[in-house]
């Protein structure tokens, strides 16, 4: 019985100093001593106390405390600041404000701003890492299951094709400018730079982006879009790399089934 009351004092005494604070300042912003979410804002000597948005928490970093920063809740380095508001969730959000991982699909991720999701689509091959925080390959993220790794696409088994090694390429069976590599028996999907398709290899388990009008069946992928202008709107967004990515575009019709070698 002792134990109990001296506990329920020390929360109390500590409660009370919270809302007893002091200022060590005329002005400043101060963090809360149990709480990761809260902080005290200092103005001519007088505290009041502040709650940052629901998922968000006070970046206590500034040694000076003259900068008022609420930053999400991974960017934060909360110390033994562990306490937090009980998360306040809208669909898609686990709280009102972070950035979180799809529960259906591996490769989409949201950002909750003020409880209003923003969808996001990794690159082809790419799933979101709910522990880094980026979109990695695929096959290592521990969620994505074999049917999303790669659309369900099996590598050719070792040996199986000729002269191609522990390396290959292969078309997607529905979109000319998507394919898959498969490495070392691990497919990863990829997508063509902007305005070009995958061309399918005179040889098993090769091909190379190229120009549609040079791949019979896919001349019509990008149909009416003008290519020059996307292609500078994505050079100054800082968006095409080496291997491309998801085009805003779809294919008029499926990827031609290809031809049964005599």
């Amino acid at each position: 019985m002792k134990k109990c009351m001296f506990v329920l004092v020390a929360l109390f005494g500590a409660a009370v100093a919270q809302d007893n604070f002091k200022c060590p300042d005329d002005f400043g912003f101060y963090p809360h001593d149990i709480s990761c979410d809260k902080y005290w804002k200092c103005d001519n000597g007088v505290s009041e106390l502040k709650t940052c948005g629901n998922g968000l928490a006070f970046d206590a970093t500034d040694s000076k405390f003259l900068t008022e920063n609420c930053d999400y809740l991974h960017n934060v380095d909360c110390g033994e600041r562990t306490q937090l508001e009980p998360p306040i969730s809208t669909p898609h959000c686990a709280r009102l404000y972070g950035i979180f991982a799809d529960e259906a699909k591996c490769d989409v991720f949201w950002n909750c701003w003020n409880g209003e999701a923003s969808r996001y689509q990794c690159s082809p091959g790419l799933a979101y890492d709910r522990e880094a925080r980026v979109c990695m390959w695929a096959d290592q993220v521990p969620e994505c299951r074999n049917e999303e790794v790669a659309g369900g696409f099996t590598c050719p088994a070792a040996g199986e094709l000729a002269n191609t090694g522990s390396f290959s390429r292969h078309a997607h069976p529905e979109d000319c400018r998507k394919y898959y590599i498969c490495l070392e028996g691990v497919a990863r999907e990829y997508g063509c730079p902007i305005g070009t398709v995958f061309k399918i290899g005179d040889t098993d388990g090769s091909g190379n982006c190229e120009d549609p009008e040079d791949v019979p069946g896919c001349e019509d992928y990008y149909g009416d879009l003008d290519l020059k202008s996307i292609r500078k709107s994505e050079l100054l967004a800082g968006l095409q790399s080496s291997e491309g990515r998801q085009a805003n575009a779809k294919p008029l019709k499926p990827r031609p089934a290809p031809a049964e070698k005599a």
